[in-house]
């Protein structure tokens, strides 16, 4: 009975395991815009795609589906979630409230240490500016702007609050990169950047309210940003 256990625990293990990696692996092509809105995911192609069986792709399908990343239709099938530009505006005000909350605390709680480690993000955010190739400057931006906002949160010392912001800032990368512009916010990075260093300002002078201001602007700002790409890529 013992080794029986032993086998179904490392069974289950094993099994969680490889949901994980098919989650982990979708998620993050979602994220990075590889589907488009309103694209249809096979659950069969994706099952043949990673060589697993067809449980571990509808887990990680429903799981998404959770996160909002994915629309489940009974008796048709899943497809990439599609939003309106008036539910990504109100979400984007939504979040910015969130964020500006977690930066005034980040203002009033962070270490000598933590702002060393923000500074330094900042300048490879600032030496990307420099980047010619927009594939480099999307991706690179969007890899640092998360370890910018991760440092922040870091700064407010709240478990609590950075768990909650962890699946807004998953929706909000989805978000930019299912608009259809190519190299999202990579023709925007130097004013992204100019806010960045308000906030940090803010934050080294221990400014609550100034901190709070300036990342909800900042966050709030991405609306604006995400309609002139799209609108320049429909001109284009």
């Amino acid at each position: 009975m013992e080794t029986s256990d032993s086998a179904k625990t490392t069974l289950r293990r094993g099994t969680s395991r490889l949901n994980n990696a098919v989650y982990d692996q979708l998620k993050e092509r979602l994220m990075e815009g590889m589907y488009p809105a309103g694209e249809r995911l096979s659950a069969e192609g994706l099952r043949t795609e990673f060589g697993v069986s067809k449980q571990p792709v509808m887990e990680s399908l429903r799981r998404l589906a959770a996160d909002g990343l994915v629309e489940i239709l009974p008796q048709v099938g899943s497809r990439v979630m599609t939003y309106t530009m008036r539910d990504v505006a109100d979400f984007y005000v939504m979040f910015g409230g969130f964020e500006g909350t977690i930066a005034g605390m980040a203002a009033q709680r962070r270490t000598d240490e933590q702002l060393i480690e923000l500074d330094l993000i900042s300048a490879r955010i600032d030496a990307l500016r420099t980047e010619s190739d927009p594939d480099a400057r999307a991706h690179g931006y969007r890899t640092l702007n998360r370890r910018f906002h991760h440092a922040i949160h870091d700064m407010a010392h709240s478990q609590i609050a950075a768990d909650s912001s962890r699946r807004l800032w998953d929706l909000s990368d989805f978000l930019i990169n299912t608009t259809g512009v190519p190299q999202p916010l990579s023709t925007a990075l130097d004013d992204r950047h100019a806010d960045h260093e308000r906030i940090r300002e803010a934050i080294h002078a221990g400014d609550h309210a100034a901190a709070r201001h300036e990342m909800e602007s900042h966050i709030v700002g991405t609306i604006e940003v995400i309609r002139a790409e799209s609108q320049a890529s429909l001109s284009s």
